[in-house]
């Protein structure tokens, strides 16, 4: 997936921010092959650099409602999978 490009479908979080977890995505992408793995980085990476606390959802199929702390959420596409980012509590 290495050509695939970010489309991003609902954000709530400021455009630094965006490029900063745009770039750590594609790193996990590269990393790791099962969303789980993918998730797991993204979500250490984003604690790391934004202190905690992150939650990620890597996949094609999945529902959501979520609470967010103001300025820390992003719904977008990486290729084929979604990735649902956002930080609470």
């Amino acid at each position: 997936m290495e050509d695939a490009k970010i489309v991003i479908k609902s954000v709530d979080m400021n455009e630094a921010m965006q490029l900063e977890v745009s770039e750590i995505a594609k790193q996990a992408f590269t990393e790791s092959v099962a969303e789980k793995d993918i998730a797991a980085t993204i979500k250490r990476e984003c604690d790391k650099k934004f202190g905690p606390t992150w939650h990620v959802v890597v996949g094609r199929n999945f529902g959501s409602y979520v609470t967010h702390e103001t300025g820390y959420f992003i719904y977008f596409y990486y290729g084929h999978l979604a990735v649902l980012l956002f930080k609470s509590g």
